[in-house]
């Protein structure tokens, strides 16, 4: 018996609680992994699931198992990185999820560097800005902004920026420009219907803090959209920096009420559970992304 491999196919099907998807994330036949599964309790003389018409449940044996495979498999990953060096080419296809406009503008530029280290590996980059499941994409990492919608997910925060009201000079000039929260009730808002948008915004400054209720002139479902409307003057809207950088640099965009803040927004890197065990593809292009971010103002330690 391969212990290592039946322990991955373990692992699998403790984190998914499925022996179709394991076998799917392992690309192995689903027969297959409920063998190694029936051969690893055989060996311990113990089960580790019990198995129902709902699904699996881990037994006790079952959780402590886990909890020792999991560690004895970082390991493994560890002495394998550890001989082939953590600048091995790489090879193969990886794909990336993220939203559109965020991917556009801060990723895809600096990946001809990933690249031309990794001249055999080619690049899935899906972009949606709807925040899609990583299993229904067959995504290996995303990067996603704001709260994460799903807790069976393996995330770290690698970047956070401040979110600016902001609006055109156009905009500005015909309407007047407000000075403090409460005046962009009486405005015309862009609002993203899902994602890090929303109607009611929070701002603080010192030890006040005031809740304001946006009045939507357009509800849009993807950034571009929001940025689009706010560039031809049709109202002032709530977005991260990170969306907005260059037209805040280019004057094309102006920042209203900045003496007060609001909620930053986080920046993840996401992987489907069971991410200790992502593939060489994925850790390095983590590492990369985060030391692109560290060189910026919006990394994090």
């Amino acid at each position: 018996m391969d212990l290592i491999h039946v322990m991955r196919s373990f692992v699998r099907v403790y984190e998914t609680q499925s022996f179709s998807a394991a076998a799917k994330d392992l690309s192995l036949s689903q027969p297959s992994v409920s063998k190694a599964v029936a051969q690893l309790e055989q060996a311990l003389g113990t089960q580790l699931f019990l198995r129902s018409t709902r699904g699996l449940t881990p037994t006790d044996a079952g959780q402590k198992f886990y909890e020792h495979s999991i560690r004895t498999l970082d390991e493994a990953d560890r002495a394998v990185t550890a001989v082939k060096g953590e600048n091995a080419p790489l090879t193969g296809r990886l794909r990336v999820s993220g939203t559109i406009t965020f991917m556009s503008q801060h990723i895809i530029p600096r990946l001809p560097i990933f690249l031309e280290r990794h001249p055999d590996l080619t690049i899935d980059m899906l972009l949606d800005d709807g925040n899609i499941g990583l299993v229904e994409e067959g995504a290996e990492v995303a990067l996603r902004m704001g709260k994460l919608a799903s807790s069976n997910l393996t995330a770290r925060r690698i970047g956070q920026c401040r979110r600016v009201v902001i609006a055109s000079p156009s905009y500005l000039e015909k309407h007047g420009r407000p000075k403090k929260p409460s005046d962009l009730e009486t405005h015309a808002a862009i609002v993203l219907s899902r994602g890090e948008g929303g109607e009611h915004i929070t701002f603080s400054k010192d030890d006040l803090s005031i809740e304001v209720m946006l009045q939507p002139r357009m509800r849009v479902s993807a950034l571009e959209g929001l940025r689009a409307a706010v560039l031809a003057g049709m109202g002032l809207a709530v977005a991260s920096e990170w969306i907005v950088q260059d037209e805040l640099e280019s004057g094309q965009v102006v920042e209203v009420v900045s003496d007060w803040t609001m909620q930053s927004l986080d920046l993840w890197m996401v992987l489907p559970n069971g991410a200790r065990h992502a593939s060489s593809n994925a850790r390095a292009f983590i590492a990369f992304v985060e030391d692109q971010l560290a060189a910026t103002r919006y990394g994090v330690s």
